[in-house]
């Protein structure tokens, strides 16, 4: 990739013909993930990330419990689609009533704070459902159309998931009311197994990253020989690597072990040396694999958003991932990025 392709240069998306940009909004930090976000600093955001040529847009139900949608939708409201792709997900239903999630509670904490307390995610990977969670998203969105439908975390569900969730989804792709169907997860070996089901593309969160190259043993590999198109999502891995030397570093929403902090604070360590930012190089390393389309950031604010399109764009020299190979950081069989120039 040429560090000048700027945050909006188009690539196809696997084999479903969809351009997508080379990096996208994330939207679960808008949603308000670990700490409230407000509703202008979140529609801000959205709202900089159009000007900034930002061409994808990805959020889920599970986001705030809906409120991510409805703050995209809102600004999305009146503008035109025709040049940007729209994903959601599919698996959980936000229903009024419903008991808490366990898995969105931990040590006591839920990872939407400022939710409604009566309103909860309950999980449904059925075919009736997945249509029902596209209806709802589409009137929290306020938009006709859906682009890209990843099933959502169906770890504990992979046979429903096989069985009807993507097939429905497949159904609505031929129909033309979807033009991909994905799977979004943070492991690599379910989509694996899942990825000769029709999927067009896979949301991979955390598993290509600098401090994780699992993603290189299988899944990447397959997604080569299938033609399935990968998103890279979690590239600061929740936390540690954009700042490993505070006090509470966390590494896929949980307390990072003393290994990984170690491992993130050479990898920064080693950036600095060559005077490259270490979320520069973060956001940039996953696009160096050819089956990666595009990366998502997340940001919070229109400062955030502004830093991060700086960063994504900003040329880091070769000797920067061979620095990072060579001390063992990198895993030697991975593609680096290739900086303008060389």
């Amino acid at each position: 990739m040429g560090a000048d392709v700027g945050v909006g240069a188009r690539v196809s998306l696997g084999r479903s013909g969809v351009q997508v940009s080379r990096f996208g909004l994330g939207t679960a930090p808008l949603g308000g993930l670990l700490r409230p976000v407000e509703t202008q600093a979140a529609q801000d955001t959205v709202a900089a990330a159009l000007d900034a040529g930002f061409g994808m847009f990805d959020t889920a139900p599970l986001y705030g419990f809906g409120e991510a949608e409805r703050r995209l939708g809102r600004i999305l409201a009146g503008r035109p689609l025709d040049d940007l792709v729209i994903a959601t997900k599919v698996g959980r239903l936000i229903e009024r009533g419903a008991p808490p999630d366990p898995s969105q509670i931990h040590q006591g904490r839920s990872f939407w704070p400022a939710g409604d307390p009566e309103v909860n995610p309950v999980r449904d990977y059925s075919a009736a459902g997945v249509i029902r969670s596209l209806e709802e998203s589409r009137a929290r969105l306020g938009i006709d159309r859906i682009d890209i439908a990843h099933v959502h975390d169906p770890e504990d569900h992979e046979d429903q998931a096989r069985d009807e969730a993507i097939p429905a989804l497949c159904e609505l792709r031929a129909r033309g009311q979807l033009r991909a169907v994905g799977i979004g997860v943070n492991e690599t070996a379910l989509p694996t197994r899942l990825i000769a089901t029709g999927v067009d593309c896979l949301l991979i969160a955390g598993r290509y990253t600098l401090l994780d190259q699992s993603a290189l043993d299988e899944l990447l590999p397959a997604a080569i020989d299938h033609e399935v198109g990968i998103i890279a999502g979690g590239v600061y891995n929740s936390g540690v690597l954009a700042d490993p030397f505070g006090a509470e570093p966390t590494y896929d929403y949980l307390p990072a072990s003393a290994a990984i902090v170690d491992r993130a604070r050479r990898i920064h360590d080693i950036c600095h040396a060559h005077g490259v930012p270490p979320l520069a190089a973060a956001l940039q390393f996953p696009l160096g694999h050819p089956a990666v389309r595009s990366v998502l950031i997340g940001a919070r604010s229109v400062a955030e958003l502004e830093e991060n399109r700086r960063l994504a764009t900003l040329s880091i020299p070769t000797d920067v991932w061979e620095h990072l190979q060579a001390e063992g950081l990198l895993r030697g069989d991975a593609p680096l990025p290739i900086a303008e120039g060389d």
